[in-house]
This record gives structure tokens, sequence and C-alpha cells, in this order.
């Protein structure tokens, strides 16, 4: 790392808008204005893809394709494609948790809507043109037909896994395929419209941010969905059986935590197969995502050294092996075609030696968590042991709040933590990120949470549980001047002022 910088952790759908759930639009612009008056240069938000099964962005149907939920319905409204009575709040109104499957229904029946309204009132045909010209560009090329028809047969199949679909298309037999794309072209063209609004209003957003010296900070998850289109167009690069089933799965080994590990379900890669290739999926994915963002936080980067593989026909992952990793082999091949490595390690968890020393070779940084500083006077969290080259968070979506997080643990960690600190329970989110921005690490992360002194009801995830995850939503009117002010002021106080700090580089 070579400059001090300061941002908050908060994912877009999480903004507060009276369209049932956050998106790239009018908030997310009061966002980034907010973030400049509070002196920080970094937004860090989670994978933006098309969410699957109990709507995680960890979860979802694509490495590619954007949310639909993500796209501005007021900025279609400023293209004449919506207006005032079709956007009544009254119809969405606020609520402080997105209910998922109200507002996919009322934001998918309004942008159907707009894709009629376009087709009668462009007679010119210039944004059809247009459409039709980012459809045809060469970005485009490895992923949007596939989406579109694998988004539309979705349609069809009333969203049943692709492993359930008819067995000609499930296997992608060219006639079924040519046969769906021609019975399904209206909604295809649909599909593409989605996407090319979603696209078109985040690049647009990475302007306004670059405007203001903010970076993105993106999220890359290491696998990907069963039931996602990666998976449907590229099977050979899964341990899969010809019916498309996982043979082996991932996971996380028994810890402190689990006694029997963490079962997460996802296809194992074959890499033997993808280095054949020279890796090429996988970094046609990387460059996808850096065309997005500025800088990307490369989730359960352990797995890249090292990975646990558990028999899908085991309920949990206590009886998986360990695998090694594509390594240093793989990076090589990113540093050839990329030049440089623009990355965050997620290097959380059962943390060995092979991980520690690929991320040393790469030279990217890894995270370090507040949250997890006081259980030992030698942790490796606690300010007084970090090296400038981590990304220090208070916490992270994972995480509780900090307020939730100090008032739940047992005693002894609550003094400890108190008495480290030296403040009071109803300050301990500001001397926690206090702590944070005077410590040595060059780039220093906050959930808006933290932030704005949120208890634990507020969370963004709870690890391990099935539902009421990701649902969570910034309070209308919560980000005011005076909290932008005090802000500014300690990151001012701590060297990572804005002037400091645009353009900053995480490299060391």
């Amino acid at each position: 790392m070579t400059t001090r910088a300061s941002g908050v952790l908060l994912h877009p759908t999480s903004l507060a808008n009276r369209h049932g759930v956050g998106d790239l639009g009018e908030g997310a612009r009061r966002f980034l204005d907010w973030l400049h008056a509070a002196g920080q240069t970094i937004w860090q938000i989670l994978p933006l893809g098309p969410v699957g099964h109990g709507d995680s962005p960890y979860d979802a149907k694509s490495s590619y394709a954007g949310n639909p939920l993500l796209v501005s319905l007021s900025d279609l409204e400023s293209r004449g494609l919506l207006d005032g009575v079709d956007l009544d709040p009254a119809a969405c109104p606020f609520a402080d948790r997105i209910d998922y499957v109200a507002a996919g229904q009322w934001k998918n029946r309004l942008l159907r809507q707009a894709w009629d309204r376009l087709q009668q009132t462009d007679p010119a045909g210039e944004l059809i043109d247009e459409i039709g010209k980012w459809s045809d560009a060469q970005e485009q090329a490895l992923w949007l037909h596939d989406w579109t028809l694998f988004a539309a047969l979705g349609q069809r199949f009333q969203n049943q896994a692709w492993t359930d679909w008819p067995a000609p298309l499930r296997d992608r037999e060219q006639t079924a395929i040519d046969e769906a794309r021609r019975e399904l072209s209206e909604e295809i063209r649909y599909q593409e419209f989605v996407q090319f609004l979603f696209f078109e209003q985040l690049q647009g957003l990475r302007a306004y941010a670059r405007d203001r010296h903010i970076s993105l900070l993106g999220d890359l998850p290491f696998y990907v969905a069963l039931d996602s289109c990666d998976v449907w167009t590229h099977p050979h690069l899964f341990d899969l059986d010809e019916s498309g089933t996982p043979q082996h799965v991932a996971g996380v080994p028994p810890d402190y935590f689990s006694a029997t590990g963490q079962r997460w379900g996802n296809p194992i890669y074959r890499w033997d197969r993808l280095a054949e290739r020279g890796f090429a999926w996988w970094i046609d994915r990387l460059v996808a995502q850096l065309r997005l963002v500025d800088w990307l936080r490369l989730d359960h980067f352990r797995a890249f050294a090292g990975y646990w593989e558990v028999p899908a026909t085991e309920p949990t992952a206590a009886k998986g092996q360990w695998r090694q990793g594509p390594g240093m082999a793989f990076f090589q091949v990113v540093r050839d075609q990329l030049g440089q490595f623009p990355f965050v390690a997620e290097d959380l968890g059962l943390i060995t030696p092979d991980v520690e020393e690929l991320r040393a070779q790469l030279g990217i940084p890894g995270m370090r968590v507040l949250q997890f500083a006081f259980d030992s006077a030698d942790s490796p969290h606690l300010p007084h042991n970090l090296s400038r080259t981590v990304v220090l968070y208070t916490g992270t979506h994972d995480n509780n709040t900090a307020q939730g997080w100090v008032r739940s643990v047992e005693p002894n960690l609550r003094r400890r933590a108190l008495d480290y600190l030296g403040g009071t329970l109803e300050t301990f989110h500001w001397d926690l990120l206090r702590a944070a921005q005077t410590s040595v690490a060059d780039w220093v992360v906050t959930p808006i949470q933290d932030v704005l002194g949120l208890d634990g009801a507020h969370r963004m995830n709870t690890p391990g549980t099935a539902s009421g995850n990701w649902s969570w939503r910034l309070p209308l009117d919560a980000l005011s001047d005076d909290l932008a002010m005090h802000l500014r002021r300690i990151t001012e106080l701590s060297g990572r002022a804005p002037s400091s700090t645009a353009g900053s580089d995480p490299k060391s």
C-alpha cells in the first residue's frame, strides 16, 4: 500500500428509496455525495449479480449479468419510459427490510411496462439501436446471449433449476437451443433491455464516483452457484456427473465455531481442465468485473492455495478433504493478462502458511477485523499488531454490528475491548472506528451500520442462517450533514483526507 484511505461498506440494495429496494439511481448518487462530504474515498459493495436462492449476492445466477432489482426506475422516468403515476410510492412503500418477492414483482412489472412503451414511443429506433450496439459489443460477447436465453428459460420453467429442465435444454443440445431462441425471442430482447439499463446506470454511477475521487471496491465470490448460467454453459469446468449433479461440493472444515464445518453446496472447479485452457474462464470473469469496479475483494482467497472438498452425498462438511488450489500458476496468468493485481484478499478464517505465502508473493493486502481483535493479547487483528498492508474493518457484512457485538459478547471480552479502546458502551462504535482510522493500516473500511451506531437488529447477514439475511435497508434521512462532518474530522485527523488519497493504491 502507498497511501492512507478510508471508506464505507454498503450494498446498493440497502440504499433508502421508496421503490422497495435500493438501486443504482438517485439514492446511490446521494450516497456518493455524502461519502465525499464525509472525506471517504472508497465505497465497498457486495457482488452485483442477479440473486438466486436465499437472495444472497454470493449465490448469484451469473458471474456477468447484473441484478435487475438494482435498475433505477426513477432514471427511466427521465427517459420518458415511465411517469410519476407509474412510480407512485404508495404502490411500493418504504420499509426497513426488503421484501424480495414483492419488490421483484413490482419492479419486473414496471420494467416490462417500460420495455413496451419503448417499442411504442421510439419511432426513430435510437434507443433500440443503442441497445443493439451495446449487446453486439465485444464486452458482451462472452456472456449476454447465453444469459438472456438462460433468463428467458427461467421464466418459461417458473424458476426451476436448469438441472430440472428437459434434457435437451439441460444438456444444451443445439437443436433445442436454436428452437428456444426462436420461440423466446421477445423475452430475450426484453432481458437484453434490462441488462443494458443495468450496465448503463452502473457505468454512469462509476463516473459519478470518479468525479468525487471515490473508488468502487467490488467483491468476487470464489465459487459460483450450481443453478447459474455459468455452470449451465460450462459444465465441463465443474465436477458434475452427466445430469449436471455435483459429485463434490464446496465448504470449510470443522472448527471452533462449527463441529461439522460448513457445507456450502457450490460445485467444485475442475482446475485441471481450467489450467488446460489457460484459466481463460476465470480470466474473463476477472476482466468483466474490473470493467465495473476499481478494485476487487477476492472472497475465500484461501481456496486459491487449498480448498475443502466435500462428497456431495455427505450431509455435512465433516468428511471433506483438502485439495490443492491453482496457486501461483493461476496468478501468473492473471499478471500476464492484466499486468497488475487490483485485489484485496479475504484471508479470514482458517489460514495456513501456504495461504500467507501466496498472498505475500502477490503483494496484495489481506484483511483484519477489529471485532476479532480482543480474544487474546497477541491477536493479529489488534491495532498495535497490524502491518500497513492490510485493509482494516470494524466488522464485515457477515459480522454483527459494533454495538450489537459489544452488547452480546461475554462480559470479560466486553471489558477487554472497552479497556483497550478507553470508551463506553454508548460510544463503542465511534471508539472502534477511531481505533481503525488511527491505526497504521493504509485502508480502513467501516460498515455504514457502525457509522450510525446501530444495534444487532440491523446486521446484513448471519452466516449459517437460512432466512432474514441481505434485506437490511438504510433508514430514510439517516445520513445527516453533521454525521458526515464528524466522520470527516476523524478521517482528516488520521491522515486519510481526500486530498492525500485520491487515486490510492492498495498494493504493497
